[in-house]
């Protein structure tokens, strides 16, 4: 996927260029800049540093990556968090943007950021991650990167607490167990009763099928996941490449389901997929079935993916934020 969360030690990432939180002095620091540091071999990497001199606020530079697994390191000082009102966001903005911008001049095809300033900057988490977020994925609308926000433990990561209590709520009232202990027998007499309260007359069932009519309905039983999925994205108007960056789908994965009929992706890319087309939870369910899928109350994932359905939210990053806060897989490819 484009944009993946990771937990990982940022100096231990395979990557074209890794990003240094850095001061405007570009020397050594503590925090992540001095672990980047001592990882690439402090004096090389200070000597280069010293020859560049200065980095203001919100701007980059780039040095080789020395002994890092990184071929270069990119330094960007964030801006010290003074209660929002000094154009802190603006400037913490442009450190992800000017970073970018960077990495592509030197043909750079992946790169991995810390969470800029969120440490003794102050900056609040939830806050940093929002502007992370939303730089990046403003950045690959119209740009080819793999990019990584790596955190070390989840005391680095923080998502609103509004959110995170509504969907935690969510999950309480919807998510099953499939620990608990199974229900008692229902008595015959309630068999019957429930049985009775259920029944559906015939002639409505098949209204139920929609305005298309069952006729349709029948004549669409066969429909692959990937005819299914073209057919949604020239319904809901929209184009290729909107689609798979809003899946956060690489774009070749994406060319393989174009151009295989029969291709049948993994679960977390036909949601993505769901997500990107803004589709309700019928046709979220419908097209998942194509591939073989569905939704659970018994899947935590299932629950969080129902969760931003019903409340319109189709911002994939924040969905991948939830997931990452809950141990869960992150959609895209």
């Amino acid at each position: 996927m484009p944009f993946e969360i990771v937990r990982n030690d940022i100096t231990k990432m395979k990557v074209d260029a890794i990003v240094n939180a850095a001061n405007t002095a570009l020397q050594m620091g503590g925090g992540v800049c001095g672990a980047i540091f001592r990882a690439a071999g402090v004096e090389e990497l200070q000597k280069e540093c010293n020859a560049i001199g200065r980095c203001e606020t919100g701007q980059a530079v780039i040095t080789k990556g020395y002994k890092l697994p990184a071929k270069y390191i990119i330094h960007t000082p964030g801006p010290v968090w003074r209660g929002g009102h000094y154009g802190e966001e603006q400037l913490l903005r442009s450190c992800y943007l000017n970073s970018l911008k960077l990495a592509k001049e030197h043909n750079c095809n992946s790169i991995a950021f810390p969470l800029i300033s969120s440490g003794i900057f102050g900056y609040p988490k939830d806050r940093a991650l929002k502007v992370a977020t939303t730089a990046i994925s403003d950045f690959l609308k119209e740009n080819e990167m793999q990019v990584y926000l790596v955190v070390f433990d989840k005391a680095a990561f923080s998502i609103s607490e509004i959110l995170l209590g509504q969907i935690q709520s969510f999950i309480d009232e919807h998510y099953i167990d499939r620990h608990r202990p199974p229900r008692r027998e229902l008595l015959e007499v309630e068999t019957v009763a429930l049985k009775e309260a259920m029944y559906v007359p015939k002639q409505i069932e098949y209204k139920i099928a929609g305005p298309a009519g069952l006729e349709d309905l029948i004549g669409r039983l066969d429909e692959s996941f990937s005819e299914t999925l073209f057919r949604l994205i020239d319904a809901k108007g929209k184009t290729d490449v909107e689609v798979y960056k809003r899946a956060n789908l690489d774009r070749r994965l994406f060319s393989k389901i174009r151009s295989n009929k029969s291709y049948m992706p993994s679960k977390k890319t036909a949601v993505a997929l769901a997500i990107a087309l803004e589709l309700n939870l019928a046709e979220t369910k419908d097209l998942l079935s194509r591939a073989g899928y569905t939704l659970s109350r018994s899947q935590k994932f299932d629950v969080i993916i129902e969760y931003f359905i019903r409340n319109g939210n189709y911002d994939i990053f924040e969905i991948n934020e939830v997931l990452f806060y809950f141990d869960q897989p992150l959609l895209g490819a």
